[in-house]
């Protein structure tokens, strides 16, 4: 994927309605908090050192789904507030935090939140950014900050099999959801997030101060795969008989030439950004 072709598909999610957005995850909302990745620790160790975080900072969690992320982040003790328009996983994500009394959600998004300005040390947006409009999202956030705050962008990129196995798995896709037959090899995966960092910096208000990665390996079973790809856009949108069609053509691949297991391997990756 070229940046410009990434650019137009992030200016199309920004596009899309928001209250349809605001209700596009809820057929997954459990699914997703059960199957999708954490963040590595590593991960949020490095951005919380760089950006400085401490039981003083106070913190804005932008699209905190069912609080992925936000348990982590928690844990630096400060102050904190969450962001999910989305009543399914703003009640996940009230329970995933009801140890940590420090932190408040508010069931809206992002676009509709009334303004606090300069009242942030700190936003985060885990693999939520790219919902809101470049146009919105970046001045509101540098609004909402101090003029020394962060902008702590989190992504993990969609699990993926070995190429080996997705040529076995592409007969079906092309059977059933030919759209929906592609692969991302972990080049293209870095590419795309470094495209997602280029497109923060032009944007003119914030300033990359450090980027990093780690590539995670894991192990899942049939039944958690197909979890699993029921949580991203494209599988939600599918006619119910293609994707009955392709999930038991999946599942039985899966469970008779794979031993039930499907490794896996996807990338978590941030950018942390300064105010410019």
């Amino acid at each position: 994927m070229n940046y410009e072709k990434l650019k137009d598909d992030i200016r199309n999610y920004g596009k899309r309605d928001l209250e349809q957005r605001k209700h596009w995850y809820s057929p997954a909302a459990e699914a997703y908090n059960r199957v999708r990745p954490k963040y590595p620790k590593a991960v949020i160790d490095q951005v919380g050192a760089i950006a400085h975080l401490s039981n003083q900072s106070r913190l804005l969690e932008i699209g905190c789904g069912p609080g992925t992320a936000t348990v982590s982040f928690a844990q630096f003790g400060g102050p904190m507030v969450g962001l999910e328009p989305n009543p399914d996983f703003y009640r996940l994500a009230q329970q995933n935090c009801a140890a940590y009394p420090n932190v408040t959600f508010h069931n809206t998004s992002f676009e509709e939140w009334p303004l606090e300005a300069n009242a942030f040390d700190a936003a985060i947006a885990a693999s939520s950014f790219h919902w809101i409009s470049s146009d919105v999202g970046y001045p509101k956030v540098a609004n909402a900050l101090r003029d020394d705050g962060y902008l702590i962008l989190l992504w993990n990129k969609e699990l993926q099999p070995s190429y080996k196995v997705y040529q076995q798995f592409s007969k079906l896709y092309q059977s059933h959801a030919p759209s929906l037959d592609r692969y991302e090899d972990r080049e293209t995966q870095d590419r795309i997030v470094t495209g997602l960092g280029q497109m923060c910096v032009d944007s003119g208000y914030f300033q990359i101060v450090a980027a990093g990665q780690v590539w995670s390996d894991v192990t899942y079973t049939a039944d958690e795969y197909l979890m699993l790809l029921n949580t991203y856009s494209p599988y939600l949108q599918l006619e119910p008989a293609n994707k009955a069609a392709l999930f038991n053509g999946l599942r039985h691949q899966i469970e008779t030439e794979l031993g039930n297991q499907i490794q896996l391997f996807h990338l978590s990756a941030f950018h942390v950004a300064q105010k410019a």
